[in-house]
């Protein structure tokens, strides 16, 4: 007996049914026929329930390929507004992800989008230089251990208040800009800067390296 799956609709097989000696035993009713036909019929609907509907679509010729999710992503990563961001799921992730939202929450939520990317750049600027500690959380921080209330490379790590994330919509915001920068967004917004101050303060420092940007109220520039 040769079996061959001719169409599937709605989970259903479509058996063929066809043997060596033609087809009078079915015609004629053979229990023994109709009990293996049943068999096949119902094992088969068994796996194909288990199936998912884009592999089943496949399989039936219906669609040619899956999502392509790579371009998914790669879109994802040209995210420039409020509103395209505002479209994207809840983001989540690891310890750096956790750490790069935590930075980005209290150094920048009052920062337009464009200027949370550009405090973002800066952190992994930093993390990408042999001159700065290798992972996001070690980036943030840098001088915390000390005790020194000055040290800190991140104010906020060093003023003596628990990091409390009271604003829910903010912390959502820089969570989707922390994922999208971890995934690769590019960095084009501060030229490689690994330093920054906001307009209200005037570092020594400041004078001596070369300043590659203003966003928002944050200057940025590197040595």
């Amino acid at each position: 007996m040769i079996i061959s799956i001719k169409s599937f609709s709605k989970g259903l097989v479509t058996l063929l049914v066809s043997t060596a000696v033609g087809t009078s035993a079915i015609a004629e009713g053979s229990s023994a026929v109709i009990g293996q036909i049943t068999t096949i019929v119902a094992n088969e609907h068994n796996i194909l329930s288990t199936v998912g509907p884009e592999r089943l679509a496949l399989l039936s010729r219906t669609s040619t390929k899956l999502p392509d999710t790579t371009k998914e992503s790669a879109s994802s990563r040209n995210i420039t507004t409020k509103a395209q961001l505002n479209a994207l799921p809840r983001a989540s992730g690891g310890s750096e992800w956790r750490c790069l939202t935590e930075a980005l929450y209290f150094e920048a939520r009052g920062e337009s989008l464009k200027g949370q990317f550009a405090v973002a750049e800066v952190i992994l600027n930093r993390r990408d230089s042999k001159r700065f500690p290798s992972s996001v959380c070690s980036v943030i921080g840098q001088g915390s251990q000390s005790g020194k209330k000055y040290a800190c490379q991140f104010s906020y790590k060093c003023d003596g208040r628990a990091e409390v994330f009271s604003e829910g919509g903010a912390y959502i915001q820089v969570g989707k800009v922390a994922r999208l920068m971890l995934d690769g967004k590019a960095r084009s917004l501060t030229k490689g800067a690994m330093f920054y101050h906001t307009g209200a303060v005037s570092p020594k420092w400041s004078r001596k390296f070369t300043r590659t940007a203003k966003v928002g109220s944050h200057y940025f520039y590197r040595s």
